[in-house]
């Protein structure tokens, strides 16, 4: 397990990361250059540390380990692995790394956030544009278990288990894609959902509330527990998958060309931001998130039950 990490960035999801290192024992260094990255930081600290997985963290423990450093070469000195957090501009994060590589140790570990570009793009100026290596979280990045590992084309595939290793021993769920894909996996897979969720509420069939509050109840528990496809494998009774493709699935490409396509004009967005303004009107992002994080450890610690429980396959 790496001893020292450097985390660039203090936004959300570097905040969910600094917690999560943290927690699981690493010495952390942040680099901002916000001149008020400290509150910030321990601000977030504070807000993630009771659900972080495992039982929650004492927050006035976790920051015994934790440096604010504004100076990117202080930051990287001897570090074991560096996850970058910075806004999702290629131009600035080539330009990050190449600065990062040069300063970095050459064994540590260097680790993108990023949810839209690929390795070797952001590698590009690099010596070795392999060295990059996508570890994309799912937001809360301190809770979620996922993260997509994705290497360069061409890179070793030790690099990809040792990047998976590294998330395995912080008790995430890594998972390496065969190729990178723009947006990756859970994304699209997200974006698909709200486009059509967009639509239906754009054609006036459900407000926001009643969308979230369908989807909670229905697929959002379903797939808490298990995937699409192992859903439809049940759904097909003891013929499994291919006796539901056979007979249901036939319907399926005419379904989805009834599918929405919404346009993202400015009655849309008045839409979406009004009914969501209702919808969640008098509670701060504080509260939000506080009751985000307790339903999604909940759902965690009853999965871990009932693994626990279950008899070995």
């Amino acid at each position: 397990m790496a001893a020292e990490a450097t985390i660039i960035g203090a936004g959300t999801i570097g905040l969910g990361w600094t917690a999560l290192f943290l927690a699981r024992g690493l010495r952390v260094r942040v680099n901002s250059r916000r001149a008020d990255a400290g509150r910030i930081v321990r601000e977030g600290i504070e807000l993630f540390a009771p659900t972080i997985p495992g039982g929650g963290a004492d927050p006035d423990e976790l920051v015994t380990r934790l440096r604010i450093e504004p100076d990117l070469d202080r930051a990287l000195d001897g570090t074991d692995v560096v996850q970058e957090n910075a806004p999702e501009n290629l131009e600035l994060k080539k330009e990050l790394f190449g600065k990062i590589a040069a300063a970095a140790p050459p064994d540590a570990l260097l680790l993108s956030s990023t949810s839209t570009f690929l390795p070797e793009d952001i590698g590009a100026d690099l010596p070795d544009p392999r060295r990059v290596v996508v570890g994309h979280p799912f937001n809360p990045a301190h809770l979620i278990p996922l993260v997509e590992v994705v290497t360069a084309e061409g890179a070793d595939s030790r690099l990809a288990e040792r990047a998976a290793a590294f998330y395995r021993d912080l008790g995430k769920t890594p998972i390496v894609l065969g190729r990178g894909i723009n947006g990756f996996v859970a994304n699209r897979l997200q974006s698909a959902l709200l486009r059509e969720s967009i639509h239906l509420v754009r054609s006036g069939v459900v407000t926001v509330e009643q969308l979230d509050a369908i989807v909670v109840a229905s697929i959002g528990l379903r797939w808490a527990t298990i995937g699409p496809f192992h859903s439809f494998h049940l759904g097909g009774g003891p013929g499994g998958l291919r006796h539901w493709l056979s007979h249901l699935g036939a319907g399926l490409e005419k379904g989805w060309a009834g599918l929405g396509n919404p346009t993202m004009d400015e009655q849309t967005v008045r839409t979406l931001i009004d009914q969501a303004d209702q919808a969640f009107a008098g509670r701060t992002y504080e509260e939000l998130a506080a009751e985000r994080d307790a339903r999604h450890t909940a759902v965690l610690r009853a999965l871990a039950e009932l693994d626990e429980e279950a008899p070995a396959r």
